[in-house]
C-alpha cells in the first residue's frame, strides 16, 4: 500500500500523542494595536514577576473548557538552550512554537487542551485492512481536532513588554522563513505570516509557522501571544487532520476565552 511521507509522519505525531515540544518534528495584524507590544490602553507592568506557584493557579485546569480536555503537556518542556534557530532573530518564534515562554521569563508552566473527538477508526481492526484512499481518510478524520498548548509566563519590571515585542519583531524579520533545530532535530519553516488576534488581554498578536509536510504539502501552525499586565499566555495550536485535508484552522476561541477569565 503505497502512503506519502507526509501520511507517515503525522501518523508517528499521533502516536507521540501530539507532543508540541517536539513540534519542530513534524515539520493583519493585533488586537488592540499592530502586535509590537504597545497598545493604547497598555498597563504599567509590575515590578515583581508572579511565581510559578500562583501561575499554577492561573493557568487553565481540568473540566474548565467546554469540549476540551485539558491535562499537563506530554513530554514536558525542552531546554531553552536546546532550542536553537539558523537565524537568532527567529528564535523567539521558535520558543513560542515549541512550548517555551519567550524572553526572559521569572517564572512559567504550561497545559495541553486537546478537543475532544470520537476517534472514527475505533471499530477499525487495523490501519493495514484498510484501502489506500480510506487509510488516508481514517487518518485525517481522527486527526482532525485541535491541540493548543498553553503557556503562563512572568516577567519582571518591562520584561512581558519586551518578550512580546521580540516576538513581533520575529514574525517581520522571519517573514520568509527559516530552519529550527531541537537537540539535534531540525525543521524548516518556509514561512510566517501575521494573523488576527482575539482581541483580548493589554497587548496581543498572532501568527502562522508553515512548514512542509515532507511530500511539498504546508503544515501551518497558528500561535496568539498575549499580554496581561507583566504577564504573558503564549497558545500553540496544530491540528493535523486539518493540515492533511488542507483545510483552514486557528488557536481555539474556547481555549483562549477560558484562560483570559482566569487572568481577569
Amino acid at each position: 500500500m503505497k502512503r506519502s511521507s507526509g501520511v507517515r509522519l503525522c501518523a508517528t505525531a499521533a502516536v507521540g500523542v501530539l507532543s508540541f515540544t517536539l513540534i519542530t518534528g513534524c515539520s493583519d495584524g493585533g488586537s488592540k494595536d499592530s502586535g509590537d507590544g504597545k497598545g493604547g490602553q497598555a498597563a504599567k507592568p509590575a515590578a515583581k514577576a508572579l511565581s510559578a506557584a500562583e501561575l499554577k493557579k492561573l493557568i487553565i485546569a481540568k473540566g474548565e473548557v467546554t469540549g476540551y480536555k485539558v491535562t499537563a503537556v506530554k513530554g514536558g518542556t525542552p531546554a531553552k538552550s536546546a532550542v536553537k534557530a539558523d537565524d537568532a532573530q527567529c528564535e523567539p518564534l521558535l520558543h513560542v512554537l515549541t512550548g517555551i515562554a519567550p524572553g526572559d521569563a521569572a517564572a512559567e508552566t504550561n497545559r495541553m487542551a486537546t478537543q475532544d473527538k470520537k476517534d472514527p477508526t475505533d471499530h477499525a481492526t487495523s490501519m493495514d485492512d484498510l484501502a489506500d484512499g480510506k487509510f488516508e481518510d481514517a487518518i485525517k478524520n481522527s486527526m482532525n481536532l485541535d491541540v493548543t498548548v498553553v503557556v503562563l509566563s512572568s516577567y519582571d519590571g518591562d520584561g512581558a513588554e519586551k518578550a512580546l515585542q521580540s516576538v513581533s519583531g520575529a514574525v517581520k524579520a522571519c517573514a520568509g522563513g527559516f530552519t529550527g533545530d531541537q537537540a539535534g532535530e531540525k525543521a524548516k519553516f518556509t514561512k510566517v505570516a501575521e494573523e488576527k488576534s482575539a482581541g483580548t488581554g493589554d497587548a496581543s498578536l498572532a501568527f502562522a509557522a508553515t512548514s512542509d509536510m515532507g511530500d511539498g504539502d504546508a503544515a501551518p501552525v497558528h500561535a496568539e501571544v498575549v499580554r496581561h499586565g507583566n504577564t504573558l499566555a503564549s497558545y500553540t495550536t496544530m491540528n493535523i487532520g486539518a493540515m492533511m485535508a488542507k483545510k483552514a484552522y486557528t488557536v481555539p476561541a474556547a481555549v483562549i476565552k477560558a484562560q483570559t477569565a482566569k487572568l481577569k
